[in-house]
Order: C-alpha cells, then structure tokens, then sequence
C-alpha cells in the first residue's frame, strides 16, 4: 500500500511536469525549492527518551496552480552521525503534500504566510563510508509545517519553516521538528 501511494504521488507530480513549464499571470507556476536548516531530534524507546539536533537539507518542488495553493514533493536528509567503524546513521525524508500561501503585497509578492501538510516516509539508515547500505527502516506518516516569508517577485522568495514529521521504527517513536531557512524559484 505504502508503496503505491508514493508511485501514485510521483506519477501525478510528472504528469503535471508540462504544465509547470510555463508561469502564467493567474499567478500558476512551477517551483523548485530548497531549505537548509537544524532538526531536532527526540527519540522515545518506551524505556527512555533522548533528543539531539543536526543540520537539516531538503530539496523540493511542485506546481502552484494559483498563488495560493500548490502540490509538492520533497527529498532530504533530517540527521546524519558518525557512529564509528566507518558507519553513519542517516535519517531521510521523501514526501508529497499540499502547500497553501497567502502574500500580503500586490500582485502576490511582498510578506506572506503558509502552510502545508502532506505524506512523508522517513527513513533511518546504516551505511558504511563507501555508501554501503547495512540497515534499514521505513515509517511512513503525515507532516505538517508553518512558514513565514518575502516574495521578492513573482520568481523569488524567501521563507522561514517549521515542520513537524513523525516515525515509529518497531516501537521506537522519533519526532523530528526543524526550523529552516529556504529559498524557492519559480518559473
């Protein structure tokens, strides 16, 4: 089921890849989109909990089919540790959403204020320094974020974003809140 859901999501995404080619004055568009950021990490294993922060990357784009909403997908890297013996933990995000925004400048620029929600799987993984994959789990669940920011244009902007994305990997809940600074084109 997991798995059908996200072909569905991707398939939808590339059909409207044509019609994202071309930035119309109704204020529809395509975009792509990248944040860079810290997440914080909080780990309940039932026993104990534990928290830790590490840099944040996601990548992104979509389709607003007008200047206040818009289909979306993403791929990053939430959390990466050193674990030793030439391994590293790796926590990546790939997800498809919903984004809202409303500008509060004329001609959609100036501040504004959004939202969006969607699917997100997250995924922890062991590798070796080669890119060797030793282990890994998947959890699959909904995300949310806020954001807050400046159009410049009709083709730039800038934001700051909160998400929240969860994950259970067999009883071991993990949270991860990031709060990140990004940057989206659209054309």
């Amino acid at each position: 089921m997991k798995k059908t859901l996200i072909l569905s999501s991707a398939l939808a995404l590339a059909a409207m890849a044509p019609a994202a080619m071309a930035a119309n004055a109704d204020g529809s568009a395509g975009y792509i989109r990248a944040e860079i950021g810290q997440s914080d990490v909080d780990v309940d294993t039932g026993v104990g909990s534990a928290s830790e922060s590490d840099t944040s990357a996601t990548f992104g784009g979509g389709y607003w089919f007008n200047p206040n909403f818009a289909v979306e997908g993403h791929v990053g890297t939430l959390y990466n540790e050193y674990l030793g013996n030439d391994q590293e933990l790796d926590l990546v995000s790939f997800g498809a959403g919903v984004a809202a925004k409303k500008n509060f400048g004329p001609a959609h620029t100036g501040f504004f204020i959004g939202g969006r929600v969607g699917i997100t799987r997250l995924t922890a993984q062991v590798r070796e320094d080669n890119f060797d994959v030793i282990d890994d789990e998947h959890s699959t669940k909904a995300y949310f974020g806020v954001s807050a920011g400046y159009d410049f244009n009709r083709n730039f902007g800038v934001s700051l974003n909160f998400d929240r994305r969860q994950a259970d990997f067999r009883g071991v809940d993990v949270d991860v809140d990031t709060i990140a600074l990004g940057g989206e084109y659209r054309f």
